[in-house]
């Protein structure tokens, strides 16, 4: 009895590639070739654009009024001017949800908001707030720190929030970005003067 053999089918490489695979990889070259260009104009169109990011800063301040007592109430009345600046010669820019909170030692003293507004090209656009305060009841340990910066004639408050940025640049496209400011405002309670540190959304 002989053994029995089997027989091993061997791939035809006359047999032609499957129209399918042959669409897929034309489908495959093509959105290759479209990433590559899409990159280039937009590498090309920043090069000669060369965007700068808008940003928010604190331009003035002045402490106008402060009252304190022994009872522990503070009343309080700040001017801060805020700028939102557009470097870009070539791009407009727009800011919405605006918000910033001016406190002091913890205590929310004043919410300072913007509607939505627009900066045009290499421009800027200031927002005078006039900040002025109800009698801010005062802990102990407040009532020190109080004390202490009278004493010193320097006292502090805090400004945080932030506003959203968005531009256009030109063939890159829409371009939308973050303002966040963190900062403290320090004064001279004895005359009122700004002692001037930076406080802006712009990189260092």
């Amino acid at each position: 009895m002989q053994p029995t053999t089997r027989k091993k089918k061997l791939h035809d490489p006359r047999k032609p590639t499957n129209p399918l695979i042959w669409a897929a990889a034309i489908i495959c070259a093509v959105i290759a070739v479209v990433v590559i260009v899409v990159g280039i104009v937009v590498f090309v169109g920043y090069m000669a654009i060369h965007p700068r990011v808008p940003f928010i800063s604190v331009t003035f301040a002045h402490l106008d009024t402060i009252q304190y007592n022994q009872a522990g109430q503070l009343e309080t009345q700040v001017t801060v001017v805020l700028t939102a600046e557009n470097d870009n010669a070539k791009a407009h820019s727009s800011f919405s949800d605006t918000s910033f909170i001016l406190s002091f030692q913890g205590l929310q003293i004043a919410k300072l908001v913007a509607e939505p507004f627009d900066v045009r090209k290499n421009s800027s656009t200031h927002f005078n707030y006039v900040v002025q305060s109800s009698q801010i009841p005062l802990d102990p340990t407040r009532m020190e720190e109080v004390d202490l910066s009278l004493k010193q004639d320097q006292i502090t408050f805090d400004l945080k929030g932030s506003s959203r940025a968005r531009w256009r640049v030109g063939l890159v496209g829409s371009v939308k970005f973050v303002c966040h400011l963190n900062c403290q405002l320090r004064f001279r309670p004895s005359n009122g003067t700004y002692i001037r540190s930076r406080c802006s959304s712009k990189s260092k």
